[in-house]
């Protein structure tokens, strides 16, 4: 259909922004799940996205692997890293993965196989729409079934009182280093799925704007649930096209409804708290027409 290729040829980008965007907002609600306020997750990212691009560009290996290098180079990176960095907390843990989140893009800036400021160019087209659907739901599945297993209850008693999580027994050192890890490996997939849809990549696509644009994706969703960073992930990267035409006020607007979702929606727009206790006032109430 005519309309549909001119719509696809538009806005694909776009859809498939909404897709990496998901799963970038849900590499970082691993961490926050887990009581970890880490800023890392755009140099994650980063790493991926050079490394599965590298692959792609100077070997003939095929896209799925290049996409778990793309995966497990970042996850060794935080395991590394991870050991000394996570032993800090709040704000003193978020500069800490920010500072990391520098260093990263100086490296990438002055290393010739990077391609240097001007980043890399010519990325084959390799990523389809079923690939970002595919990883996106496998990424949820794995997500849901770790949230209801013993890990994911560790991680919710660790968020909720660390001490009192270490006196239950829970190894919360091994805990967090497992949650930074596998958040930092779905954030270098995400990357690596963008790197080969978007043809070029550079140091400024991982900066520290990219790096509060993740966290703000999950908080601005709700990170209470699953559905949170993913509707969340999805509103904030339609709205600039939204708000496509009042131009000069797009950021402006864009920062209006965030003060507005943090000021009465504190816990984000998906709540499931908040929505039990809707449907049971309506409930109690005989409904909307009682």
């Amino acid at each position: 259909m005519a309309w549909w290729d001119g719509f696809w040829a538009t806005y694909n980008t776009v859809i498939y922004g909404i897709g990496v965007n998901a799963m970038l907002a849900l590499s970082i609600y691993l961490t926050l799940s887990c009581g970890l306020l880490s800023l890392a997750n755009a140099a994650f990212m980063g790493i991926g996205a050079y490394a599965a691009a590298l692959i792609s560009m100077q070997t003939g290996l095929p896209f799925p692997l290049a996409l778990a290098v793309g995966a497990a180079l970042p996850a060794l990176v935080a395991l590394i890293i991870g050991i000394p960095t996570l032993r800090l907390s709040g704000v003193y843990l978020a500069m800490a993965t920010l500072g990391f989140g520098e260093v990263v893009r100086v490296i990438v800036l002055n290393m010739d196989i990077t391609g240097g400021p001007m980043g890399l160019n010519g990325i084959p087209l390799k990523t389809e729409f079923w690939h970002i659907v595919l990883l996106l739901l496998v990424t949820l599945f794995l997500l849901a079934r770790l949230r209801r297993s013993k890990i994911g209850r560790a991680f919710e008693a660790i968020k909720e009182d660390e001490v009192a999580a270490r006196l239950m027994g829970i190894n919360v050192a091994a805990y967090k280093l497992l949650a930074f890890t596998l958040g930092a490996a779905i954030a270098g997939l995400a990357g690596g799925l963008n790197a080969h849809y978007t043809f070029t990549i550079g140091p400024g696509n991982y900066a520290f704007e990219n790096a509060v644009d993740i966290l703000t994706m999950a908080v601005f969703g709700g990170t209470g649930s699953l559905i949170g960073p993913t509707i969340g992930a999805t509103i904030l990267t339609l709205l600039p096209e939204v708000l496509r035409q009042f131009k000069d006020f797009r950021l402006a607007a864009n920062g209006l409804i965030l003060v507005l979702v943090i000021l009465y929606l504190p816990k984000g727009i998906w709540d499931p708290r908040r929505i039990r206790a809707f449907w049971q006032r309506r409930k109690s109430t005989g409904g909307p027409h009682a």
